[in-house]
């Protein structure tokens, strides 16, 4: 890796290794030469006559090899910072110093002094200072140098510490596809303020006056740590300006300073999205970290994103379990890189199947379990009631009992919004999963909860994925109702919180994620219809049997208590049994019945209040 300059060609590596310190060494000898020299010229007041040679010829000589051997002490010449970045410019100072001191008790041996006393002191602020301007010199000729000339001209919003990466970064390529020619910022603070020639021009909202001025066609939002609310409002006037919006990964995605290769129009995610939630790390990986963990649903969207998430605190075992061969192929292959589908922690099982289910659990005997695999598309169950029944119902009480024969610590029940107050068989079915889970709860041993969220982008058969088809196979954009509105939030998002959720949460509980604010489906689509040339058509189709127009997070009978996480409420669940449900049913696998089921649980709740 090249350390000193940036445009060090290929071929002269070798070269650059020695030449440009010995060079470098050369000229802050040259720097000490002069400042002496003209210290004690000064010090003489100006006559040229009465200085002192002989003494001069000693101290130079001392002042160069004392630069070059504290220097070489202190790494100056062995190219361990970035050329006259501020780590090296310390180190200048720092060696300079010493030299000076150096100088000044050689100057202050009595009755030996070849220099007036006063000089060293004078030097070493001379030196210093032509020290730091030649370095500052040359990486000010080397940035203007490699300033893009072509790229496209864009204004950047946001002047913090994004703002000032990204602009070094496209700064420093000659040949990149931007050019910033304008900052904005609404801190008040931050009025004309330049990085390396770009200044701060305005706040966001004068966007398109000041792209205007400049000729930009598009603006970058460099605040990596901001939520859909400022992407949406940054959109909007990029939209009103007529100019593209791009946008930076997050900090946590970035790693580090931003390539130009990071840079990418803004995208719905972007816009519906929101900041990533600060957890607390030490409690997921007392759980995670060292355990055999099972995922069930595995080849899913939220069961994917939870195997590579778990992944990286570094589980003992992690178990992929899923009747799907091809998700599980692209799950291991995610994380691992390869997909051969001959290791062990694969696992083909349907969790229909009882006795699969304990032979896999009494096989691997995992510690934690995450229930993913679920039936969620509300219309195709309304339509096949008794598919939810075997897989959500009775395939989660399966998943439970084998959870509980083996001993499991903590399991974690993925349920969905749709069982608050549900209305659908989707909802009725995970709301009697989260009561089962609760009922597990009552034994002695183990932990069970739920952890209850909405809509999560990238999923597939999420609204976004349908827009996008129907956007690219030219319109119609189909919305079932102009008002209808829905909860979003990012698989990445959902599934770390649902980890940590798992880590806080009681026996019994279920843990409601903070969707943020509900999004109006229609205003979605119709950034789709704009997107297109003509504009693509909005057709509103109705609500769909078991729809409903605004969902709810918390029924309407639990109450929001947030005592740990200010994203997560808890919300205490009563039990209910299979054998309940089962009897509730009286032997049916129909919609009816689910509401049976549900009136039931409801009834035996108020009996156990009574």
């Amino acid at each position: 890796m090249r350390t000193l300059d940036d445009d060090t060609p290929a071929g002269g590596i070798s070269t650059a290794r020695w030449g440009r310190p010995l060079i470098q060494a050369a000229l802050d000898s040259i720097a000490w030469t002069a400042a002496i020299v003209l210290a004690t010229f000064l010090r003489f007041d100006l006559h040229f006559q009465r200085m002192t040679w002989d003494g001069l010829g000693v101290i130079v000589p001392l002042a160069i090899v004392g630069q070059v051997g504290i220097g070489l002490l202190f790494g100056l010449y062995r190219r361990r910072w970035r050329y006259a970045s501020f780590d090296e410019i310390v180190y200048v100072a720092w060696t300079v110093m010493a030299v000076g001191l150096l100088l000044t008790v050689v100057a202050w041996i009595p009755d030996g002094s070849m220099v007036p006393r006063s000089v060293p002191l004078l030097a070493t602020g001379i030196s210093m200072t032509a020290m730091a301007g030649i370095r500052t010199a040359r990486r000010s000729y080397r940035n203007h140098k490699n300033r893009p000339l072509l790229g496209t001209p864009l204004v950047i919003a946001g002047a913090g510490d994004a703002g000032v990466q990204i602009i070094q970064n496209l700064l420093a390529h000659r040949h990149g596809p931007y050019r910033p020619v304008a900052l904005l910022d609404d801190n008040p603070f931050k009025s004309d303020l330049r990085i390396q020639g770009v200044r701060v021009e305005g706040t966001l909202a004068d966007l398109h006056e000041v792209a205007h001025a400049h000729g930009a066609k598009a603006v970058l939002l460099a605040i990596p740590s901001g939520g859909g609310e400022v992407v949406r409002h940054m959109h909007a006037l990029a939209a009103q300006s007529g100019l593209q919006l791009l946008v930076l990964p997050s900090v946590t995605d970035m790693f580090g300073a931003p390539a130009t290769s990071d840079i990418r129009a803004v995208t719905e995610e972007d816009l519906l999205g929101r900041g990533t939630a600060d957890i607390d790390p030490d409690a997921v990986a007392h759980y995670i970290t060292g355990k055999r963990v099972l995922v069930t649903g595995a080849g899913g969207s939220i069961g994917s994103e939870l195997c590579r998430q778990i992944a990286r605190f570094e589980p003992a075992e992690l178990y992929m379990l899923d009747r799907d061969e091809s998700g599980l192929h692209a799950v291991q292959l995610s994380i691992e890189g390869r997909a051969l589908l001959n290791t062990p922690n694969l696992v083909l099982a349907d969790i229909r199947d009882q006795a699969r289910l304990d032979e896999v659990f009494q096989r691997f005997m995992p510690q934690v379990v995450f229930h993913a695999a679920a039936l969620k598309h509300l219309t195709l169950l309304e339509l096949a009631p008794d598919e939810a029944w075997k897989t959500n119902v009775f395939g989660t009480d399966n998943v439970l009992a084998a959870c509980q024969r083996a001993g499991v610590e903590r399991v974690v029940n993925i349920s969905t919004d749709k069982a608050a107050d549900p209305s659908s068989v989707l909802g009725w079915s995970k709301r009697i999963t989260e009561r089962l889970t609760a009922h597990r709860a009552c034994a002695e041993v183990g932990t069970y909860v739920s952890v209850r969220f909405g809509n999560v982008l990238g999923s597939r058969g999420s609204v976004l994925t349908v827009f996008r088809a129907q956007a690219a196979a030219g319109g119609p954009i189909t919305v079932t109702d102009a008002d209808v509105t829905r909860f979003f939030m990012t698989v990445e998002e959902a599934v770390r919180l649902t980890i940590y959720a798992g880590a806080i949460g009681r026996s019994g509980e279920v843990m409601v994620l903070d969707m943020g604010q509900p999004v109006r489906i229609a205003a979605v689509a119709e950034r789709f219809a704009n997107q297109h040339t003509p504009p693509l058509e909005i057709v509103f189709t109705g609500l769909r049997p078991g729809e409903k127009l605004h969902e709810d997070l918390i029924a309407s009978d639990e109450v929001d208590v947030r005592p740990i996480h200010p994203l997560i409420t808890h919300v205490s669940v009563p039990p209910l049994s299979l054998d309940e449900v089962r009897w509730a049913a009286g032997g049916e696998m129909t919609s009816e019945a689910l509401q049976r089921v549900v009136r039931h649980g409801v009834a035996v709740e108020e009996r156990r209040a009574g």
